[in-house]
């Protein structure tokens, strides 16, 4: 399998240099030469460490099955108590996709407990010993999943941008008191937007690679810009499609819906990579918070980021700029010179508008919504006391809009990306408790209130030393890039 930039279908590489090298010179992302067609039926009959690397090979052609095979099960094991993929039951069709259970309780976990372990084997396969420097823009969980992940491989340095103010405080914590003797940490004044921009600069700077190969050094991303990033997060569709099977709640070849809290439109893109892969997908609901640019784009074909930005209790979903996206209009368009054109337009005036005939193409399989604050809380609070089911601010804005999107006789999985620890204070004011100024005595209110039971990770940030504290420009990201910050 190949991999060819969106901006440049004539640069061809491989799986591992796709992973290795994070983003394409000119600013492109990877894409797969082809969608490869799986026996779903097969693959849904596997447990979740098997599915996923049956799935991981047939992209990753370079790599070694039996390393991927290990790989996976190393990742998705203990790390994840058992409920990798695990789907639970809400309502009258209604599916919570549950993503958290794993060391840093978010979805990025999938990806970023996996992917050091492909960046590591891509580098052996290309016979490559240079020092990589991971640099990641976070909007809030992205940060502490790759800096989990990362801390203290070998041949690497990561560096972690989150914008000042644009996280909850328990993910901030989450980054701030990491350890590892190789990760830094760094709040970028503005917000996820300006941070992303800023890390894209430095990939696009020949001058700064020319420097930093000097020292023997190569950049890379763990952002979902990265293609390693990506592939792992298909599994996970194919995951919940077999335990309904397994309940008996679809019979084969039956449709099932999704819908999806979205911010850089990674998440719900792996969506579309399982249907072209073959699973029975039918809408893949695009759900989003105040900040809507991808509703207004997936409703009128016009995508426009200059627009006011809100700081919003989903934090992860407060985003102008989708990369992700451009995957998608290449795989509709089929021409990386439109692509391109159109990220040069966004690039330059903040705004692009696709082609009628390319629009009606996603609205085949996408649909979309967003919520406003008080709708948000107002759905936390009807899950939690019409389904018992507790759940955090960005899985609730996924069903709010799953609530207006349900098909009749088709199940509606909605993923659940983030525990409702990591945001106590949001959760329990939308609950109608009172609300301590501390986000840990939040954490135990919530606790005493609902009797579950606060992970274990997120609880023993209290006692931990905050290492990071350096707020720098988006400006400064070039320096920390070339170490002279």
């Amino acid at each position: 399998m190949q991999f060819f930039s969106t901006r440049d279908a004539a640069l061809r590489v491989s799986a591992s240099q796709a992973i290795v090298q994070g983003l394409s010179k000119e600013g492109g992302l990877f894409v797969p030469e082809s969608f490869p067609q799986v026996d779903v039926q097969a693959v849904c009959g596997l447990d979740y460490p098997a599915m996923a690397a049956a799935i991981l090979k047939e992209y990753l052609t370079d790599y070694d099955p039996a390393f991927l095979a290990q790989a996976a099960d190393k990742t998705y094991g203990a790390a994840f108590g058992g409920k990798a993929g695990y789907l639970a039951p809400v309502s009258e069709g209604v599916y919570a996709l549950e993503l958290w259970h794993g060391p840093t309780c978010a979805f990025k976990d999938y990806a970023l407990q996996l992917m050091p372990k492909l960046l590591v084997e891509a580098k052996r396969n290309l016979n490559r010993t240079e020092k990589t420097l991971i640099l990641v823009a976070t909007s809030g969980d992205t940060g502490k999943a790759a800096l989990d992940g990362y801390h203290d491989i070998p041949g690497g340095e990561i560096a972690v941008f989150d914008p000042t103010g644009g996280t909850s405080e328990i993910q901030r914590l989450q980054m701030a008191t990491q350890e590892g003797e190789n990760v830094s940490v760094y709040a970028v004044r503005g917000n996820f937007d300006d941070a992303q921009t800023g890390v894209k600069k430095v990939f696009a700077d020949p001058e700064i690679a020319a420097k930093l190969a000097q020292r023997n050094t190569c950049l890379s991303s763990a952002n979902s810009i990265n293609w390693g990033r990506l592939v792992p997060q298909i599994v996970y569709y194919f995951a919940a499609y077999a335990q309904l099977m397994q309940a008996g709640k679809v019979k084969f070849g039956d449709e099932v819906d999704f819908c999806v809290p979205t911010g850089n439109f990674g998440d719900i893109l792996a969506g579309y990579y399982a249907k072209r892969m073959g699973l029975p997908v039918g809408r893949l609901v695009c759900a989003s918070n105040r900040n809507n640019v991808l509703t207004d784009f997936l409703e009128t074909g016009s995508y426009t980021a200059d627009r006011t930005f809100y700081k919003t209790t989903s934090p992860s979903m407060d985003i102008l700029v989708s990369s992700n996206l451009e995957r998608l209009l290449w795989h509709v368009t089929g021409s990386d010179a439109e692509v391109a054109d159109l990220m040069n337009q966004l690039n330059r005036t903040g705004r692009y508008t696709v082609r009628p005939e390319t629009l009606a193409a996603i609205q085949e399989t996408f649909s979309c919504g967003w919520v406003e604050e008080e709708e948000v809380a107002q759905e936390i609070r009807a899950r939690y006391e019409q389904d018992g089911y507790l759940c955090d601010t960005h899985t609730a804005v996924a069903f709010h809009v799953a609530g207006k999107q349900q098909r009749p006789g088709v199940p509606m999985v909605v993923l659940s990306t983030a525990s409702p620890f990591k945001f106590p204070c949001s959760v329990l004011a939308a609950l109608g408790a009172q609300v301590p100024e501390n986000d840990f005595e939040a954490m135990h209110a919530l606790e005493q209130l609902t009797g579950r039971t606060a992970p274990a990770s997120l609880a023993a940030l209290a006692s931990k030393p905050e290492r990071f504290s350096t707020i720098i420009d988006p400006a400064q990201i070039a320096q920390v890039a070339l170490g002279e910050e």
